[in-house]
């Protein structure tokens, strides 16, 4: 373990993903922040469930947004929205009543195998990039009856954002994705976080800081294959630079960051960042770090909030993407949201998203 002083917090994750697995309450009588009102210049809007990764429209307004149902229930079905920021409505966008249950996918979407639309769809991690015919492709984790990755068409219109299914390429046995990225050129990076059979195991062995999963590459003319030098315990967030040949993969359990040469695997930089989330590009080109800082009291709640949202304290770190060096630019705890997964920049403000809850808030970066 590199960071002993975080022994407590990293065990975290395992005690709540054990709980959850076993339909354990926990500390469910802990409280949730049950209004939905400003505080301290931090706006929440509220309206979602668990929306636990966001990716923004070239507009500069509208964020796609992911609701994770369940981690570990195949059954449960999430969803896509969108969420339009000059007005804060919220929009259903996939699935849809009038999805056609029975499409199949499109040349040049995901693997030609793929055996229809999934059913349940319940999504993780989403990531959203031009195509090299110019169409807008989102991606999307998928852990329902099948672990999958979903290949979507974003059509945005003046008044509605249209999101189509095109395909899905089927990992092999026993993957466990968190989050997917883009590639240029083609293709994709997932994170496999460990074994989908016998999570509690996997998430004891990482706890000791034993590697459980990798970062798998997928490109069409040949599917799936680890990718050298990214095994760690509970990879999670991923980006990508612009010319591909870069990962930033944050190893949650290990509590990096970790800047990783696609080409040889060599781990170029690593940044110690307590229990990383998701990742994204600020507009200044930083690095926008999620992470958690709630301990055992904090988290165990909220993975089992039936209303609400979680209170954990979190922080968004800005790192520079070559030295990896930065600090935080915003952070909280309680009202009007913790447990944040993601931080979008969308220009003098970030909206962050939650693991856990009802909500997304905004806030100003220049106030943090």
């Amino acid at each position: 373990m590199r960071r002993a002083s975080t022994l407590v917090r990293l065990v975290t994750p395992l005690v709540a993903l054990v709980a959850t697995a076993l339909g354990s309450s926990g500390c469910s009588g802990a409280p949730a922040i049950l209004d939905c009102r400003d505080d301290r210049g931090i706006h929440p809007i509220c309206g979602f469930h668990n929306p636990e990764d966001l990716s923004l429209l070239e507009d500069g307004h509208r964020l796609v947004v992911s609701q994770l149902a369940s981690m570990t229930d195949p059954t449960a079905a999430g969803s896509l929205v969108v969420l339009d920021l000059e007005d804060e409505q919220i929009q259903l966008a996939y699935p849809l009543p009038t999805s056609d249950a029975t499409a199949s996918p499109a040349a040049g979407w995901g693997d030609p195998q793929c055996p229809g639309p999934p059913s349940p769809f319940n999504p993780h991690g989403i990531d959203m990039a031009r195509r090299g015919d110019g169409r807008l492709q989102l991606l999307a984790v998928n852990h329902g009856e099948r672990e999958s990755i979903e290949f979507f068409e974003v059509l945005p219109e003046q008044n509605n954002v249209l999101i189509i299914w095109r395909g899905c390429a089927i990992p092999p046995a026993g993957a466990f994705f968190n989050d997917v990225v883009n590639l240029p050129g083609g293709g994709l990076l997932a994170t496999h976080m460990m074994e989908r059979d016998g999570m509690a195991w996997a998430m004891l062995r990482a706890f000791f800081g034993a590697d459980t999963g990798f970062v798998y590459e997928w490109q069409q003319a040949r599917g799936y294959a680890p990718v050298v030098g990214t095994e760690g315990p509970f990879p999670n967030g991923i980006e990508i630079s612009a010319d591909g040949a870069e990962i930033f993969l944050n190893v949650y359990m290990a509590g990096e960051v970790r800047r990783i040469s696609r080409a040889t695997g060599e781990v170029l930089a690593v940044a110690e960042v307590e229990s990383p989330d998701n990742l994204s590009w600020a507009k200044d080109g930083r690095l926008l770090v999620a992470s958690h800082l709630g301990g055992l009291s904090e988290q165990l709640p909220c993975m089992d909030l039936k209303s609400g949202a979680c209170p954990m304290s979190f922080e968004i770190r800005a790192l520079d993407p070559v030295s990896l060096k930065g600090g935080a630019i915003f952070a909280n705890r309680g009202a009007p949201m913790g447990g944040g997964t993601v931080a979008i920049d969308v220009g003098g403000e970030l909206v962050i998203g939650s693991f856990a809850g009802d909500r997304v808030i905004r806030a100003p970066i220049s106030q943090h």
